[in-house]
């Protein structure tokens, strides 16, 4: 387990997860975590979580899995598709994505990412494909 308290702050700099408040908690070979909190940068003009912030929280989970898996290859990885299904609202407190890697290839990368609140209850389930490119 790595903790990229430092690290994943420095990556994120300037960058729409800083704006959101995305933390990145932890990363394997094959998962990343991470965290967004559930406030007036992340809402909707009803007061609940938007749902293109769940989608960039999904792709920036996966986005720097792949991003980890590949650049010591002198490589990059940019997303190329994300879906999501918006499950359960929520208005306040923290969300926290896990972005499972279930197609690891030379070209393209496929991750699962599921969003859940506080509780553990699914908020969201997104899919993404990277694309591999040369840094």
């Amino acid at each position: 387990m790595t903790n990229l308290n430092d690290i994943g702050k420095e990556f994120g700099k300037g960058t729409i997860g800083e704006v959101l408040g995305i933390e990145i908690i932890e990363i394997k070979d094959d998962f990343v975590k991470g965290k967004m909190p559930v406030d007036s940068r992340t809402h909707q003009p009803y007061g609940m979580l938007h749902g293109g912030a769940s989608v960039v929280l999904a792709e920036t989970l996966g986005s720097v899995g792949s991003h980890f898996l590949v650049k010591d290859d002198g490589k990059a990885a940019v997303g190329i598709e994300v879906n999501a299904n918006h499950l359960k609202s929520i208005r306040k407190g923290w969300v926290y994505g896990e972005a499972k890697i279930v197609h690891r290839g030379g070209k393209l990368h496929v991750w699962s990412i599921e969003i859940k609140n506080e509780a553990g209850e699914l908020i969201c389930t997104s899919r993404l494909t990277v694309m591999i490119i040369q840094a």
